[in-house]
């Protein structure tokens, strides 16, 4: 009878040990997620596909469609629907921000210079485009990072994250939904009317 009090005793012990390390994990957790949330990609600084460095101060007040992309996809000739988003609203404070990635069955695979080419010679790309990036996983980057706090991350090439003139997240299209679709740019347009 001694013997079963002491195990009973050993395993509350280590109950009571595991529920306050799993919740300081869980807080810890919490917190770092809250600090992500309310972070904006306007805060970072980045890198052009170029290699040049960009203050993403710059974008401030404006709306943005940050998509990941790829060069070697079904979904590719999205970037024709992305240019004309692009420039059609760039007068009213909207750009359309690329983001190559290799993530997806390796469709992204060129370098910088192959990449840019690419983009120019087959769908006259002028919006900008980024550093090559991880854009899923424990590896992604810190602009995915702070898109994917409270949103899926990406499925596949050309997901779509709508962010607003504050640099925070505000929702999160599939790789499917093309540039033109209805739902998708009464997001947008929505956002642009909105105050700062």
């Amino acid at each position: 009878m001694k013997m079963i009090w002491t195990i009973v005793a050993i395993l509350l012990v280590i109950l009571v040990i595991g529920g306050i390390w799993a919740s300081r994990a869980f807080s810890a957790n919490m917190t770092r997620a809250t600090a992500t949330d309310a972070a904006s990609i306007y805060d970072l600084q980045l890198e052009t596909l170029a290699g040049e460095p960009v203050d993403m101060t710059t974008y401030r007040g404006t709306v943005a469609l940050v998509v990941n992309t790829a060069s070697k996809c079904g979904l590719t000739p999205q970037y024709e629907g992305l240019e004309a988003l692009h420039r059609e609203l760039a007068p009213e404070g909207f750009s359309v921000l690329g983001f190559p990635s290799n993530d997806f069955m390796g469709q992204e695979p060129g370098n910088p210079e192959e990449i840019m080419r690419f983009c120019r010679n087959n769908y006259d790309v002028t919006f900008p485009l980024f550093a090559k990036s991880e854009v899923k996983g424990d590896e992604r980057s810190e602009v995915f990072q702070r898109l994917c706090a409270e949103l899926e991350e990406p499925t596949w090439n050309f997901t779509k994250y709508v962010v607003g003139k504050d640099g925070r997240v505000i929702a999160r299209f599939g790789p499917r939904t093309a540039p033109d679709n209805p739902r998708l740019r009464d997001t947008i347009e929505r956002a642009l009317a909105a105050g700062s």
